[in-house]
């Protein structure tokens, strides 16, 4: 049986994603719960895009010591050099370092020749090897590489010291059929093919992104990256559980499998969705909504007659159970701390008589508490301790189908000062955000996505909003979460704006980054 190392990119090329934009603090929780599904290598970030990228990539490796962590770097010194002060603290530090080579990248792009191309990925692979004691390196938009040239340049990079070679559909372009046929012809035609490992990174631009994941596996591939729920760039990466969970059902065809704990796909597919702000669609495979869900009647009579009947994947195999402890009003602290960690959590211990406390707050206005509730209560307190430009204070609504709708804010703005102001609009959401728009003076906020959804079930249930918006000149998402839909919707409104803030605050720089 062959084993298929998993190189997850979800902190990396999963927040390439347009709007999405994480945290220091979300992003050790998105790690540590890759760590927990047992992943081989953790893609924390590109360390020479920003200062927040670099802080964030060393604060991943110096935390995961379960697996590999790596980070993205151009073939300039630079960036490798910052990627190694990043990285030289993990418990296996690697590196992944990139150049073009198909002949539009190479002429448009690079503006090199491509015997200006290999010179330069063989000295800044020799540059790495000298510092990391693994080189992965990466042809972007190798599908559209010529073949001879791809070959040519792979064996030069192998012989720099390359460790893995990653062959990456940069634009999902190519099939199934194509991309197995391009690793066998490497496999023929670079004499020093076995001496690394073959790695696919593919999008999904044509939806055939774990199609050609497998095929490559099928040809020779023995890693395989992409991202938890398919995040990332244009139209997503490979959806990692989707990978696993297909060579675990169909072992007898693929003879691969992966060490990921499949059981933890359930929570950390709903852990990035939620932090992300990127819902997962209904009909997602493996961990939308209905993919164990039966409408049709004879669909159901089947089930209940024998599982397998419709079901060749079970609800338990990857982390969804049918039964679990109730917690509500008269738990105490020890059941609630055993959930947490139950759910996959990592709650600091100073911060549990805080948490304990809201959740007891809310238990008395809710019938029952879910661990959707749970994990919301959690992650609103990580938000919480983000740096606040301005805070929400209060809001007041009127509204009649008889009367204008209007909005008053009361925040707390950049310098402490208290902000108050109203508006109206069309209806209470819009009232409330031209009211806010007002608020933040000169710099006004267009809003480009609004989406709200409950956390659980029930008219009890905690009202959670996303907001896509574009202020001062950037794009970025935002999340609230309150049992009042208008506060919730306050709260993602400014959560947005303060993450564009202090990314302004700290570094402006935003280098490219390849597929």
């Amino acid at each position: 049986m062959q084993r298929v190392k998993i190189f997850d990119t979800t902190l990396r090329d999963g927040e390439q994603s347009a709007g999405v934009n994480l945290n220091l603090s979300e992003k050790l929780e998105i790690a540590r719960q890759l760590e927990k599904l047992n992943v081989d290598i953790i893609e924390a970030g590109f360390p020479a895009a920003s200062k927040g990228d670099f802080l964030s990539v060393q604060k991943v490796a110096e935390a995961i010591k379960g697996c590999s962590v790596t980070g993205l770097a151009r073939s300039v010194y630079s960036d490798i050099d910052t990627a190694w002060e990043a990285l030289k603290n993990g418990a296996d530090p690697r590196l992944h370092l990139f150049i073009a080579t198909s002949p539009i990248h190479m002429k448009y792009k690079l503006r090199q020749t491509p015997q200006e191309v290999i010179e330069t990925a063989v000295q800044t692979v020799k540059y790495a090897s000298s510092k990391f004691p693994i080189v992965q390196w990466s042809a972007e938009d190798a599908c559209r590489t010529e073949l001879p040239f791809l070959a040519e340049i792979i064996e030069e990079v192998i012989q720099a010291g390359a460790r893995v070679i990653n062959i990456p559909d940069t634009v999902g372009y190519i099939t199934p059929e194509e991309y197995g046929q391009i690793f066998q012809y490497l496999k023929q035609n670079v004499p020093s093919i076995d001496k690394v490992s073959l790695s696919t990174h593919c999008h999904n631009d044509l939806g055939m992104a774990i199609a050609n994941s497998l095929a490559a596996v099928q040809n020779g591939a023995t890693q395989v990256e992409g991202t938890i729920n398919g995040i990332g760039e244009r139209a997503g990466n490979a959806a990692l559980e989707e990978f696993a969970v297909a060579l675990q059902i169909r072992k007898d065809y693929y003879q691969a499998d992966t060490r990921m704990k499949l059981d933890e796909i359930s929570r950390s597919s709903s852990l990035i969705s939620k932090l992300t702000g990127m819902p997962v669609p209904a009909n997602k495979a493996i961990v939308g909504r209905n993919a164990f869900a039966h409408e049709s009647g004879i669909h159901q009579d089947g089930v209940l007659k024998e599982k397998t009947t419709y079901e060749i994947i079970s609800p338990q195999l990857v982390g969804y159970q049918t039964n679990s402890m109730v917690l509500g009003k008269h738990s105490g602290r020890h059941a609630f701390r055993n959930r947490l960690s139950e759910i996959g959590l990592h709650v600091p211990e100073e911060d549990i008589s805080r948490l304990f406390a809201v959740f007891k707050d809310l238990a008395d206005r809710k019938k029952e508490m879910t661990d959707e509730d749970i994990t919301a209560i959690v992650l609103e307190e990580k938000l919480s301790k983000d740096p606040s430009f301005y805070e929400f204070l209060s809001i007041q609504v009127q509204y009649g189908t008889n009367q204008v709708p209007t909005a008053t804010v009361t925040l707390s703005g950049r310098n402490n000062e208290l902000i108050q102001e109203a508006a109206t609009g069309a209806g209470s959401i819009e009232a409330l955000y031209n009211t806010l728009e007002k608020c933040m003076g000169k710099d006004k906020a267009n809003l480009l996505d609004y989406r709200i959804q409950s956390v659980g079930a029930g008219r009890d249930a905690l009202a959670q909003v996303f907001v896509k918006l574009r202020y001062a000149g950037t794009e970025t998402s935002g999340r609230g979460l309150a049992q009042d839909v208008l506060e919730a919707s306050a709260k993602a409104y400014l959560n947005a704006v303060n993450r564009i803030l202090y990314m302004y605050e700290n570094d402006n720089s935003k280098l490219p980054v390849h597929g």
